[in-house]
């Protein structure tokens, strides 16, 4: 997999000149969708098979700062795949350095909402994501 690069942009930041700790969650969604590509398996492709993956938690930690122009890098893997939950991990680094650790956590929902057995539905996805986790490897 190809890590996700994000250059900051001077609108991210703050009036200390600082990346202002909102984007990183954008960064994360960026990245995510960036990840869902190229296993195959975008929005707009899960999307268009009625299913739908909302975001129902976000867990995330500030490392370091990163200001304007910055580069960062995205790691994205799976820490969690079951039947009806996914997690999704992300490590941020700028410089060699980790700078932003998180994960989110998506359920699966038709489009009435009633949840869908990721396994069954897409088992070819499932497995990619599998392989993504870090013990998997």
């Amino acid at each position: 997999m190809k890590d996700y690069v994000h250059k900051v942009n001077y609108y991210e930041t703050d009036k200390m000149g600082l990346t202002h700790h909102s984007n990183y969650i954008r960064f994360m969604e960026e990245a995510r969708v960036d990840f869902m590509e190229q296993l195959g398996f975008g929005y707009e492709k899960m999307e268009a098979e009625g299913v739908g993956s909302p975001v129902i938690a976000i867990d995330c930690a500030f490392k370091k700062s990163t200001t304007f122009p910055d580069e960062i890098t995205v790691k994205v893997f799976a820490i969690k795949c079951s039947a009806f939950k996914l997690v999704i991990g992300y490590e941020m680094t700028c410089k060699g350095e980790i700078v932003f650790t998180g994960n989110s956590t998506h359920c699966f929902l038709d489009k009435n909402g009633r949840p869908v057995v990721l396994e069954k539905a897409f088992p070819e996805f499932y497995k990619a994501l599998l392989a993504t986790m870090p013990e998997q490897k």
